[in-house]
C-alpha cells in the first residue's frame, strides 16, 4: 500500500507515516525493530535528565557517603536538610539505587542488604494493594439479617460528586428505613471520610449501629479505623456490582435532585446539603406503607435484637 493509503486507513497525516518510515525503517519498516529503536532514542533523551551522572559534585557526594556505609535513604535525606533549597542537589533513594545497580555494581558491597536489584520494602504496589483486598469482608458474608432488611442499623455508604469532582457529599442510608445522612467533604479523601463518618456516627444511639456496606472507592481506605471508631462491622460490595447497594444508589439519585452533575460543589454549605437531607427523610415512602424515613428510624429498635 501507498503511504497515503496507509494514513488514510489509520486516520493519520501521510507525513506522520512517511516520517515514521524514515526515522525508524528506511526503505523496509518492520514494527518490532522500529520499537527498539524508538526505546533506545528515548533512553538517550532522558540520559539528560539524570542528575548524578550529569552532576559532577552530587555524583562525588553519593559515592563519598555510601563508601562510609550510608544507605541511600540517608544520603537523599541529608541532602534535603543540608540544602533545603537547592533543587540541583535533592536526589531520591530510588536514584540512588538505580545508579549503583545500572552503573556502578561495585558500589553494591556498600549497601546493608546485598541480596539482589532493590525492591520496595514491603513488596510491590500490586502485592501490597492485594494485602488491602485481603483485609476487606465482602458482601456475601454479611449476616443474613442485613438482605432481609429486618432491622434498623444497618447502613450503606458513598460519595457523590459534582462536576468540579475533588469536592463530594458523603452519603449514608440505613437500609430498613432509607433515613438519609449527609456530609459535605472538601476532598474526597480517605481522612477526611473517617473524620465525617465518625463525627456522624458519634450522634447516633449504639443500638442503631451495626453494619455499613461501601463500594470500592479509596475514600474508603480507612475502613478498618472506621470500625473501631464506630463499632459496626464494614463490608464491601464487589466492585461494579452497584446494585448490591441499590437502597445508597437511589438515596444517591434523589439527592441529585438537589445537586446534580452540573454543579460545581465548592459553592454548596453543609446547611444546603442538611436541608435538601431532611426533606428527603421527611417524605412518606410507598415500601414505608407511607411512613416517613424519619418516622421509621426513629421507631425504638434495637438493631441486634433479631439477630
Amino acid at each position: 500500500m501507498k503511504k497515503k493509503d496507509i494514513a488514510k486507513l489509520l486516520n493519520k497525516d501521510r507525513t506522520s507515516i512517511w516520517r515514521e518510515c524514515e526515522r525508524n525503517g528506511g526503505k523496509k519498516y518492520h514494527a518490532r525493530k522500529a520499537k527498539i529503536l524508538a526505546k533506545e532514542k528515548r533512553i538517550k533523551a532522558n540520559a539528560r535528565f539524570k542528575k548524578i551522572e550529569n552532576n559532577k559534585w552530587l555524583r562525588q557526594y553519593v559515592i563519598k557517603q555510601l563508601k562510609e556505609y550510608w544507605s541511600p535513604e540517608q544520603i537523599s535525606g541529608r541532602l534535603r536538610q543540608e540544602y533545603p533549597n537547592d533543587k540541583t542537589k535533592h536526589i531520591g533513594k530510588d536514584s540512588v539505587y538505580k545508579y549503583i545497580y545500572n552503573q556502578r555494581k561495585d558500589l553494591n558491597k556498600y549497601l546493608r542488604c546485598q541480596k539482589g536489584k532493590y525492591r520496595r520494602r514491603y513488596g510491590t504496589r500490586i502485592r501490597e494493594k492485594q494485602r488491602e483486598e485481603l483485609k476487606k469482608k465482602r458482601i456475601n458474608t454479611r449476616p443474613q439479617i442485613v438482605d432481609k432488611r429486618l432491622r434498623i442499623g444497618d447502613w450503606e455508604g458513598d460519595t457523590v460528586i459534582g462536576k468540579d469532582r475533588k469536592p463530594a457529599i458523603l452519603t449514608h442510608v440505613d437500609r430498613k428505613s432509607g433515613y438519609l445522612l449527609a456530609d459535605k467533604l472538601e476532598r474526597a479523601t480517605a481522612e477526611l471520610t473517617k473524620q465525617a463518618t465518625a463525627k456522624r456516627f458519634n450522634k447516633i444511639s449504639r443500638d442503631k449501629k451495626c453494619t455499613i456496606t461501601y463500594d470500592n472507592g479509596t475514600e474508603f481506605s480507612y475502613h478498618e479505623l472506621i470500625g473501631r471508631i464506630t463499632k459496626m462491622d464494614i463490608y464491601f460490595a464487589y466492585p461494579y456490582h452497584s446494585w448490591e447497594r441499590g437502597c445508597n444508589e437511589n438515596a444517591n439519585g434523589l439527592l441529585r435532585q438537589f445537586f446534580s452533575k452540573k454543579i460545581m460543589f465548592a459553592t454548596i454549605t453543609q446547611e444546603q446539603i442538611q436541608k435538601a437531607a431532611k426533606l428527603i427523610n421527611n417524605r412518606p415512602r410507598k415500601r414505608l406503607n407511607y411512613l416517613t424515613p424519619y418516622e421509621v428510624f426513629s421507631q425504638k429498635e434495637k438493631c441486634c435484637a433479631l439477630e
